[in-house]
């Protein structure tokens, strides 16, 4: 097993796959590799797309920003502010918003503002939150304001948040899953400095004034005496590529079905010379997921018959925003609420056989419970906390959560949180991330047991017979805002 598995992450993550990045030869191969492993292990074709066979055609939008340009009025005066200094971005190829009112809205922490307040103005938002919040609210507040009927958002960075890093992070390309809806959002940042610029002669003279109202109980949103207007665009291309599906049939399908994924794409070259290594190979993430979902299949289909049937998804695109999950979602081979249980395994490998299992999902899904047997049962045990939910947002498992499908990652990685944080900040999305590097294939193999035991159960209606599902998760209002 160990060395099954070996082989598979030196293939996928050597320098003649070229990175794995969707729409190159370095996928093809990715591809092919997989699937010539899973007709042999005994896997049927599981796209439902007639023509297509193993392969469900999923088309990329990438979209990265040209131009940004931000200007000001209050009144009838245009404000003199640095060139620069505001930066412009478009979910769209251009957007353009003229002459509009900057109404301030604090710090944007109320569920939603009436239509009637927002429609054709500005929000002016603050970027800063009081101490303990989420950190991942920032987009989704400003998603939620551009929902109500912003014409756009500004926001007021703070040192936390410099607008030299926004521009850095916001530059590079964006990407969306061909056909949904994008729109033309407009997002711009602006830095303290220039607030105080911008609010100089208005009644609300300082960047002071509004951080002393925004954090006020009585706050309600107000206008700034201003008026801004922004135009951003964005230059477009198209990449095609392919999500991965075979099918290992069970004996009653119509009992529903069991998936098994993991993402298959990474970063192709991410380096640039003069550095020695330009190729990100992504041994970790995730060529030992594919190794495990590989054997997981090869086990279950040398077994005894299962009831239901088995769908097993390498995923594209997860590396730009788990978009090739999106694409599945949307256009599944199966309608989703057939699928009774979803294991995803990305960045395995991490921890030798025999550790703590942590799950991705804890406490969020009705398969907690059977869960909790299987490791029983293969004599491990269960890692204390939920600290694993951590990284629920950042794989594939959120977009089927999302889809009200049942969907967790159960490894014994995540079961070792100190091991995880440091693999994060070492070798994540870097050129070290190589076969090889640290990874620890007897805890890979114990992954792959808890895989095939996990599917056992979840595939026997007597077992597992389908419950009801949780209420929506709070903050999965899907949203394409690129880039």
């Amino acid at each position: 097993m160990e060395l099954a598995l070996k082989a598979h992450v030196e293939t996928l993550a050597s320098d003649d796959f070229d990175g794995r990045e969707p729409g190159t030869e370095g996928e093809t191969k990715t591809l092919r590799y997989l699937a010539r492993q899973w007709f042999d292990i005994g896997l049927e074709a599981g796209t439902n797309i007639p023509g297509s066979g193993w392969f469900a055609p999923v088309e990329l939008v990438e979209r990265e920003p040209v131009l940004s340009r931000a200007s000001f009025l209050r009144g009838r005066k245009r404000v003199t502010l640095p060139a620069d200094s505001v930066f412009v971005v478009t979910s769209g190829l251009r957007s353009l918003v003229q002459d509009a009112p900057l109404l301030f809205v604090g710090q944007a922490m109320a569920p939603t503002l009436s239509r009637a307040e927002l429609a054709g103005r500005v929000a002016v938002m603050l970027d800063s939150l009081p101490d303990g919040t989420d950190p991942l609210r920032g987009s989704e507040r400003a998603g939620r304001l551009l929902d109500a009927g912003a014409l756009a958002v500004l926001t007021v960075l703070d040192d936390e948040r410099g607008l030299e890093d926004v521009i850095a992070r916001r530059r590079r390309a964006g990407y969306a899953v061909a056909g949904d809806r994008i729109g033309n959002e407009i997002e711009a940042f602006v830095s303290p400095t220039t607030t105080e610029l911008l609010l100089a002669g208005t009644p609300y003279a300082t960047l002071a004034k509004l951080r002393t109202d925004a954090a006020s109980s009585a706050f309600v949103p107000y206008l700034l005496g201003a008026a801004g207007t922004f135009e951003a665009t964005s230059r477009e291309t198209r990449i095609k590529t392919h999500n991965l599906i075979g099918r290992l049939p069970g004996r009653n399908p119509g009992a529903g079905a069991v998936l098994v994924l993991a993402h298959w794409d990474h970063f192709g070259e991410c380096a640039a010379a003069p550095a020695e290594d330009l190729i990100c190979n992504g041994a970790i993430d995730n060529a030992s997921g594919l190794a495990v979902v590989t054997e997981t299949a090869r086990a279950l289909a040398k077994g005894r018959p299962l009831e239901r049937d088995v769908y097993f998804l390498a995923t594209t695109g997860e590396e730009l925003g788990l978009l090739g999950a999106i694409a599945f979602a949307e256009n599944p081979p199966i309608p989703l609420d057939r699928i009774v249980a979803a294991f995803n395994v990305d960045s395995t490998g991490l921890v030798p056989a025999g550790r703590p299992v942590g799950i991705v999902g804890k406490g969020m899904t009705p398969l907690d419970p059977l869960i909790g047997e299987v490791i029983r049962k293969t004599k491990r045990r269960l890692a204390p906390g939920d600290g694993a939910n951590a990284y629920i947002r950042r794989q594939d498992s959120w977009v089927l959560m999302r889809h009200d499908v049942p969907t967790v990652m159960v490894s014994s990685s995540y079961g070792d949180m100190e091991r995880i944080e440091r693999f994060m900040e070492d070798t994540y999305h870097r050129p070290t991330d190589q076969a090889g590097a640290g990874i620890d294939y007897s805890g890979m193999a114990d992954d792959v047991q808890l895989q095939v035991e996990l599917v056992r159960a979840f595939a026997d209606p007597k077992r597992y017979r389908v419950g009801q599902i949780p209420a929506p998760l709070p903050g999965t209002q899907k949203r394409n805002l690129t880039p």
